[in-house]
């Protein structure tokens, strides 16, 4: 039933699309998913407003990328093949770059609720750290990493993130779902931008 299942219903029934039938990531779809992503993140409030800003930004620069010629770049990686071919990849505002970080931080939310599957005894804290420190946290600079430390003192409470979330849905089954159903087209992108 439509609006019974967890937050996790919508990027689930949208990660349907991400892949065109030749099996090429489609750019509006895959970028529509993260979007979904996004309501699950504002339920840790403060804890990740860095990461949700981030990941906005991220995807905002590729849909305006996206939105100046939705034929051209229909296929994700086409905008960065032509920024690879121009030599732009490399710029620090280039949709590649945004890629990159996008992939990053959704790493990141993948492991994290990895983390609270398998780990019921831990605290959302000990969750959040233990991803960030096998994802995002050796890219980012002392700084980035002393904020990301002094958020996480803001963590919600396990159990009442975990009701939230869950609305009537099988919370346990949807993280499981949305975790393995993600993490190969993170791979993909990964592979792709190496």
């Amino acid at each position: 039933m439509a609006g019974e299942g967890s937050v996790f219903a919508p990027s689930l029934e949208g990660m349907k699309h991400v892949k065109s039938e030749q099996g090429e990531m489609l750019t509006k779809p895959f970028l529509d998913v993260c979007k979904l992503i996004l309501p699950v993140i504002d339920k840790f409030g403060a804890a990740l407003a860095i990461v949700k800003s981030d990941i906005g930004g991220n995807i905002t620069r590729l849909e305006t990328k996206y939105s100046s010629d939705p034929t051209k770049y229909k296929l994700l990686y086409s905008m960065i093949q032509e920024e690879v071919q121009a030599k732009t990849a490399k710029g620090s505002s280039s949709c590649t770059n945004g890629l990159l970080w996008l992939t990053r931080a959704m790493d990141f939310l993948v492991e994290l609720f990895r983390n609270l599957l398998t780990h019921q005894d831990w605290t959302m804290s000990q969750a959040c750290t233990d991803s960030y420190s096998k994802t995002l946290k050796k890219f980012h600079g002392w700084l980035a990493s002393s904020s990301f430390s002094v958020a996480m003192k803001l963590a919600p409470d396990r159990k009442k993130f975990m009701d939230v979330i869950s609305g009537k849905g099988d919370i346990n089954a949807d993280i499981d779902s949305f975790c393995s159903t993600f993490s190969p087209f993170l791979a993909e992108n990964h592979k792709f931008l190496v």
